[in-house]
């Protein structure tokens, strides 16, 4: 069969030989060229160093930069973002803006999504719900509570999709005073490996 007459192959297909293995997806999909090389160490340097992601975020995400959140901590059990109670994020009324709060939680998601998965993945919001349950009056607090199960879609290898819950606090100074909960959060991320994006547009380019 000639290549003007071949099917495009499927994205099932192309999931599939993608595997854990880090030799299988090199032998499967294009190479990485320089301009990979260097966003993915660009990308992993961004997690690990919160002065270098600050400055990324300044040129990436300028909204985020602005509002100053802030990832606290991250490991398989615990994960904390951390928006700040400053005049950019507070509303009229000298609470923390719904607007502040609701886009934050994107924000807060694909951090923990981010250093989860790492460099290799992009990381894309696809639906987000947001339950505002009383005003926030101070510093708030992003805190993923459930999530699907990661490691194993990770595993599995190719594009997936992964829903997050998250709890929404005020941050509280104050000793054996519990944080009040202001919102919960149900969003869904699209998370697809680099190389079957790069491999996708080869494939398109060749048509």
């Amino acid at each position: 069969m000639s290549s003007a007459n071949a099917q495009p192959e499927p994205a099932e297909a192309l999931n599939a030989r993608i595997s854990a293995d880090g030799k299988t997806a090199r032998t499967a999909l294009p190479a990485m060229g320089f301009g990979d090389k260097v966003e993915a160490w660009l990308s992993r340097t961004s997690t690990k160093s919160t002065v270098i992601q600050k400055l990324f975020s300044s040129i990436w995400l300028p909204y985020a930069f602005r509002s100053g959140i802030t990832m606290k901590s991250v490991s398989e059990n615990s994960f904390v973002a951390v928006l700040p109670f400053r005049r950019f994020n507070r509303n009229w009324y000298n609470a923390m803006a719904g607007a502040a709060l609701l886009g934050n939680s994107e924000v807060a998601g694909g951090m923990y999504l981010f250093a989860r998965c790492g460099s290799d993945y992009m990381v894309v919001c696809k639906e987000m719900r947001y339950r505002f349950l009383r005003p926030c009056l101070g510093p708030a607090m992003y805190e993923v509570m459930n999530s699907e199960d990661l490691t194993q879609k990770l595993k599995a290898g190719g594009e997936f999709n992964i829903a997050l819950e998250m709890e929404i606090r005020q941050h509280v100074h104050k000793p054996g005073i519990k944080a009040p909960l202001v919102g919960k959060c149900d969003i869904t991320f699209h998370c697809s490996p680099k190389a079957i994006i790069k491999a996708k547009l080869e494939r398109r380019r060749k048509r």
